[in-house]
């Protein structure tokens, strides 16, 4: 544990530079800089006045860390008396930032004297084991990470995480879970080589869950399939031994509300705000209940505000937002800030920033520069101190027989609806397959198996959607013109649930038969080249 020690000041740099400044012959501007102890985060005050007073002047606040001066978020008004302030939280430390104020008066553009303030951070006295120290080697000096997934192991190349560790990260969020099941099983390949690898190497590990919400909109539907998720992470917390002390808590990845999609790719149906609400309450709530750690949120603001409900129930879980182009090293930069107006949603403060805890500030980190394969990193700050880092991995768990994933647990299917017609269109089934205890199954999907008797001499294609857990729509197109019998087979190759089927007749009545309309020859687009790094910090 780290006890905050007793402070009654701050050391602050706080220098006045004498470079002559361009300004409006009529007007004068004034800036003083001010940093206030807090028991959080330190305050950063801008102040100054306006000669001669002029009332309702737009005053900006700009900065400068690497030799050109960009305009910051900060903006206010002159009162009557030409006085004007600023207060801004400081997320960043010891690093030397210049800022002038600037103001626009009947065309003329007149700067305040430059001010350069460096911000200490405030002193803790450590009473921790030592082998759990976690040093602010991040920008902006604050708790530096990353976030990994398969996308860092191409040609299954191992991370090295002890690069990762000199070079200054402290934890690595690992993408152990997905909705999907083909991605869930890459995901549990990589999270058993890189969770020892990144603990031997002296960093914490955190994990991750992608989420794909569920094709239904009853509230009882949403928490089921919101449960069996949450069953899926628990069941692979188990698989690795429960948390440790060196384990951050999970995170729910919620950036994606799609709920259906067309064959194209294309989107064609969205989960509401109401329903992707219920759904992360249900899930996060429930690895709150079971884990006894509290999980992280994952995602960014524009999805935060136009996809979910205001929660308060959502508000107390730690929020890892994303935003880049954002530079983390100056210290008055926040994520999650409008250029204009406030994002309201969960996490949304009273000065319209966002209470965010963990901040992805970029996907364009140098791979290699932290033993990571390829060429793209995400990166990540913590917002707090060691102590606060530390309080994450409060809460133990260990997972009891109950909790491990069993091994191919009988299941029931039932076919709830069929529908055959013409050979132009698709043959369709609605199934579900629950558990024992009439739960719905965590992983699977399920298809036709034709009666060999009856089976068709050209293959159909099957496309089988998952509208939640345990329920799918299986729709087979081209079938030729006949009576077939055969099974829908539910099969898991993860082989936690057992294979169970139903046997099922249909007649297909021959259709009209398309005539056939050529198309165009249509010549190769040439893709210009984007870099999608051209604004993203690079280090």
């Amino acid at each position: 544990m780290k006890i905050r020690a007793t402070i009654t000041a701050i050391a602050l740099t706080l220098l006045a530079l004498n470079v002559p400044q361009v300004q409006a012959a009529s007007s004068s501007l004034t800036l003083s800089l001010r940093q206030t102890p807090s028991a959080t985060e330190s305050v950063v005050t801008f102040y100054g006045t306006i000669k001669p007073a002029r009332s309702g002047l737009s005053v900006k606040i700009q900065g400068n860390s690497s030799g050109e001066w960009k305009t910051t978020r900060f903006v206010t008004k002159t009162t009557k008396a030409g006085t004007w302030k600023i207060v801004a939280v400081a997320t960043a430390f010891d690093i030397p930032i210049k800022y002038r104020a600037q103001v626009n008066v009947g065309g003329k553009v007149s700067n305040s004297p430059i001010r350069t303030i460096t911000i200490k951070k405030l002193p803790q006295i450590s009473t921790t084991d030592p082998a759990l120290v976690v040093e602010s080697f991040g920008p902006g000096g604050r708790i530096h990470g990353a976030d990994v997934s398969r996308w860092q192991h191409p040609n299954d190349k191992a991370i090295d995480f002890s690069v990762a560790y000199a070079s200054g990260l402290r934890f690595v969020m690992i993408k152990a879970s997905d909705t999907r099941d083909e991605a869930d099983a890459l995901a549990l390949k990589y999270l058993i080589m890189d969770h020892a690898a990144a603990q031997a190497a002296g960093l914490y590990t955190g994990f991750y869950h992608y989420a794909i919400l569920p094709d239904v909109s009853d509230s009882a539907g949403i928490i089921r399939d919101a449960t069996a998720q949450a069953q899926k992470v628990l069941w692979r917390l188990a698989a690795i031994g429960g948390y440790t002390e060196k384990d951050l808590p999970y995170a729910l990845d919620l950036e994606n509300k799609c709920v259906r999609v067309s064959s194209s790719g294309a989107c064609q149906k969205y989960a509401s705000r109401a329903a992707v609400t219920l759904w992360a309450e249900t899930f996060l709530g429930l690895l709150k209940e079971k884990t006894g750690r509290t999980p992280i949120l994952y995602s960014y603001s524009n999805f935060l505000e136009s996809s979910m409900n205001k929660s308060a129930k959502l508000a107390q879980y730690p929020l890892w937002l994303a935003q880049y182009a954002i530079d983390p090293f100056n210290p008055i930069n926040q994520p999650g800030i409008k250029a204009g107006g406030c994002y309201v949603h969960s996490w949304t403060g009273a000065n319209c920033d966002s209470q965010w805890t963990i901040w992805q500030y970029t996907s364009c980190g140098i791979a290699p520069k932290y033993g990571v394969p390829g060429t793209r990193l995400d990166l990540n700050i913590f917002r707090g101190s060691a102590s606060d880092f530390l309080n994450l991995s409060k809460g133990s768990w260990a997972p009891a027989l109950v909790d491990l994933m069993p091994n191919n647990e009988p299941t029931q299917l039932v076919v709830n609806a069929q529908s055959a017609s013409t050979t132009n269109k698709s043959v369709t089934f609605k199934a579900t397959v629950t558990r024992p205890d009439s739960s719905p199954v965590v992983t699977g999907a399920i298809k036709l198996v034709f009666d060999a008797a009856t089976a068709p001499k050209t293959r159909p294609v099957q496309t089988v959607l998952r509208a939640t857990s345990g329920e799918w729509t299986l729709a087979i197109k081209g079938v030729p013109a006949g009576t077939y019998s055969g099974n829908i087979v539910y099969t898991d190759v993860s082989q936690t649930h057992a294979q169970s089927s139903q046997a099922v007749t249909f007649t297909v009545v021959q259709g009209p038969t398309p005539s056939a309309t050529p198309e165009p020859t249509k010549k190769p687009t040439k893709k210009p080249s984007v870099d999608g790094c051209s604004k993203q910090i690079k280090n």
